[in-house]
């Protein structure tokens, strides 16, 4: 039987009378296919592998979905509740201990807010305990529909964080993005720490500052503007694209399921505002031929927002 799939999976797949049954992995986990897939014909179901890439929950593999009676999304947290969806968290753990070398760059006089990423979510209390030993006072704040684990944030959502209400935070996970991303929607200080290097560091938001302020400055410069808009489940802002093709008679909305650098560079537009995934215009701006916004900056850019308010996009 698959490692992968937890008892409670098996309950809800034999309770719900499925017989075929869709899969669907993040890139990191697809390895995982052969193996899960395997148990589930020795259970006496069928199986559809979603092949296509997998960002998030907000990315379901509809298409797999319609050909199955029921689909298993790996590795995340589910951001809607769309009925025929099973979401199988992927824990990743490590020993809490870790969270001791973060201490010397926090500041015991003040609360700390503690966030970090679904993966780790189940071990947020164990690494507050070992916080609290040593003298700090924890915060865990609550998400939203989008993130439902206690201090969980996404690169497009951070209400965790909002509602622990802290001015410094320790981001347990891999890079720093998220932990960038805090700061800018809190004005919180981030400590980052890297759970399984034991790396510390805080998190610097201006060296992302200075490549969108140039993004945007260049931008300023479109004769023709493109505003995508994402076809995907959890992604399709309709209403945030309406209003900014409003902002300019150049612009026009574009529907799309996937973005990327050829497609952009064929439709050949002088800049696009990204209302998909917030983490493209971020992640991947070095990737396309032509500044991609955010909707914010596309704001700055119209003069409808000023650069001193500068946010970062959430759905």
């Amino acid at each position: 039987m698959s490692k992968i799939l937890s008892s409670e999976t098996w309950e809800r797949l034999r309770s719900s009378g499925a017989r075929t049954v869709a899969l669907q992995f993040p890139e990191g986990l697809k390895r995982r296919v052969p193996e899960t897939a395997a148990a589930l014909k020795e259970a006496g179901y069928a199986v559809i592998i979603s092949g296509d890439p997998c960002y998030g929950a907000c990315d379901l593999a509809t298409d797999a979905l319609s050909l199955a009676d029921i689909l298993i999304h790996f590795g995340h947290a589910p951001v809607d509740d769309r009925p025929g969806v099973i979401y199988e968290f992927v824990q990743f753990d490590f020993d809490p201990e870790v969270a001791e070398k973060a201490t010397s760059l926090l500041n015991k006089d003040q609360p700390v807010g503690l966030i970090t990423t679904v993966q780790h979510a189940h071990l947020t209390d164990k690494v507050a305990a070992v916080l609290e030993a040593r003298g700090f006072t924890i915060v865990v704040g609550d998400g939203n529909a989008r993130t439902p684990c206690r201090g969980q944030v996404l690169g497009c959502s951070y209400a965790s964080a909002r509602s622990a209400g802290t001015s410094q935070f320790l981001y347990v996970g891999t890079g720093v993005f998220h932990a960038i991303g805090v700061g800018l929607a809190t004005g919180a200080r981030v400590v980052a720490l890297d759970p399984y290097t034991g790396f510390v560091q805080e998190a610097d938001a201006s060296r992302l500052i200075r490549r969108r302020f140039v993004q945007i400055e260049k931008a300023r410069k479109a004769e023709t503007v493109g505003i995508i808009l994402s076809t995907k489940t959890g992604q399709r802002r309709e209403d945030l694209a309406r209003h900014l093709v409003s902002l300019s008679p150049v612009a026009d909305i574009i529907c799309m399921q996937e973005v990327s650098p050829d497609s952009l560079l064929n439709l050949g537009y002088d800049c696009y505002v990204n209302t998909a995934c917030p983490r493209l215009a971020y992640d991947d701006q070095v990737r396309f031929p032509v500044p991609v916004l955010s909707p914010p900056e596309y704001e700055i850019v119209r003069g409808v927002r000023d650069w001193d308010d500068y946010i970062i996009d959430e759905i």
